[in-house]
């Protein structure tokens, strides 16, 4: 890493990375989802399987680049642990509450539609973390209710995907309660690697001059991500 930034420059390595990250988005924004063999195992287990469920809760939440991209711009220019805590909190009870109900209570949404606002719930926050809505609009929004109101809609993504399958209603509750154990734990494992290099890159003087520069990226990938969703959306 050190001898990349020495030879092209901290600039040239973010625009490197910018771009690679863009690529990425491109190529999972129309396959993120549940994964055959997942798939496969989630329509043919019945009954309790609390371990199994959990793994696959935890597998989500950090394979979930929707998901990461999403928090990762809700910590950008949070420093206290307690402020990541809180935001990191509504999310998550946001996602768990929206994840359970629609499972459990059958409720059938259109995947597509649902993605998109989920991508367009990255480029809100990278918005904000530009200041663009007191620029623009002269107005800022309430960031912990917004923070909890994409965490439904976080929550209601998957729980769509969930409905195409033939779960058994043997140990439902249960399972989905391992799962939503399992996502949180998979939120933490991933937020922890997001905070690792969110704290060295603050260490850096090229923070300050390219967090802009990060925030339109996290714009751009969202942009990506919804206009997947809505091609799919409209093709329907």
């Amino acid at each position: 890493m050190t001898l990349i930034t020495n030879k092209l420059g901290l600039g040239a390595w973010w625009s490197w990375l910018a771009g690679t990250l863009l690529w990425l988005c491109a190529g999972i924004a129309a396959a993120h989802g549940v994964s055959e063999s997942d798939k496969g195992f989630l329509q043919a287990s019945s009954g309790m399987q609390i371990l199994p469920y959990i793994y696959l809760g935890a597998k989500h939440m950090v394979t979930g680049y929707d998901h990461l991209l999403f928090l990762c711009g809700v910590i950008f220019f949070l420093y206290r642990m307690k402020d990541i805590g809180l935001y990191v909190t509504l999310f998550a009870i946001g996602h768990s509450t929206t994840l359970l109900l629609g499972v459990i209570n059958g409720w059938h949404i259109n995947a597509y539609f649902v993605d998109a606002i989920i991508g367009l719930s990255i480029v809100y926050r990278a918005f904000d973390n530009l200041g663009g809505f007191q620029t623009v609009f002269g107005v800022q929004p309430n960031k912990r209710a917004a923070v909890l109101i994409f965490g439904f809609f976080h929550g209601l993504g998957l729980a769509t995907k969930l409905q195409d399958f033939a779960l058994s209603a043997d140990g439902l509750v249960p399972n989905m309660i391992a799962f939503n154990v399992g996502v949180e734990i998979g939120q933490l494992l991933a937020l922890s690697m997001i905070l690792i290099a969110m704290r060295y890159w603050r260490s850096t003087a090229s923070f300050v001059r390219h967090a802009a520069t990060g925030n339109f990226v996290l714009m751009t990938a969202g942009f990506i991500l919804a206009g997947f969703q809505f091609t799919g959306f409209l093709s329907k």
